[in-house]
């Protein structure tokens, strides 16, 4: 045997040698290691595919809800959307409340559809955005049944020139303005909607109608 292959054998050796004691040492805690790995992966897959089955029974549940409001069947809509509001996964029990407080306001029940978008908007669990849209859905049901200090109180701080809904929180105010002979100041709030090229269309195409009404009542000073 030549000195090369003796040096070769022996370091082949030296190697198994290492490894074998690499493993004694840390095989058990490689093991344990893939072995957590596997079931931490395991359980990611899992908890995934839960909450995809809890949310698609959730949506399948409101479209449920949304046909039976449809079809007029009021009553049992309200009862599918409140087990919604306790059972419900994701987004689906606030999106209940906002539509259950809509189907109250068509049935007449504005108050109650006003309290209800009310406890939203203060439900701090709830997205800011979706908050905001319960206050000015308040505010808007508020003109007909409630005064402009009800509808200022829901929606004045979304007038803001920076405010996403400022369109449409200028216009509820617009209106309860005109609606309590504050024609000066709704006057002021539909030309701020008309000159404000973000505007919507249909939205300032409204405030248009309501300015050129203001004017030609002469009821603005």
């Amino acid at each position: 045997m030549s000195d090369d292959s003796f040096i070769r054998e022996v370091n082949q050796e030296l190697r198994q040698d290492q490894a074998k004691a690499l493993w004694r040492r840390y095989g058990p805690i490689a093991i344990a290691a893939a072995v957590l790995i596997i079931l931490l992966t395991c359980a990611y897959v899992g908890f995934r595919y839960w909450n995809e089955v809890r949310a698609n029974r959730s949506g399948d549940a409101y479209t449920q809800a949304l046909a039976l409001a449809s079809d007029g069947k009021t009553d049992e809509a309200l009862a599918a959307l409140k087990e919604l509001e306790q059972s419900g996964y994701g987004a689906y029990p606030v999106l209940a409340r906002m539509r259950s407080a809509t189907l109250a306001a068509q049935s007449g029940d504005a108050a109650g559809a006003v309290s209800t978008f009310d406890a939203v908007a203060a439900d701090g669990s709830v997205p800011m955005s979706i908050r905001d849209m319960a206050r000015l859905r308040a505010a808007f049901l508020l003109v007909d049944h409630g005064s402009y200090a009800d509808v200022s109180s829901r929606v004045e701080t979304l007038t803001a020139d920076t405010n996403p809904l400022r369109h449409s929180a200028r216009e509820a105010l617009g209106l309860a303005a005109w609606k309590e002979g504050r024609a000066t100041d709704a006057l002021a709030l539909f030309d701020q909607i008309t000159d404000d090229q973000t505007a919507p269309a249909n939205t300032r195409q409204r405030a248009t109608l309501m300015a050129e009404l203001i004017r030609g009542s002469g009821a603005a000073s």
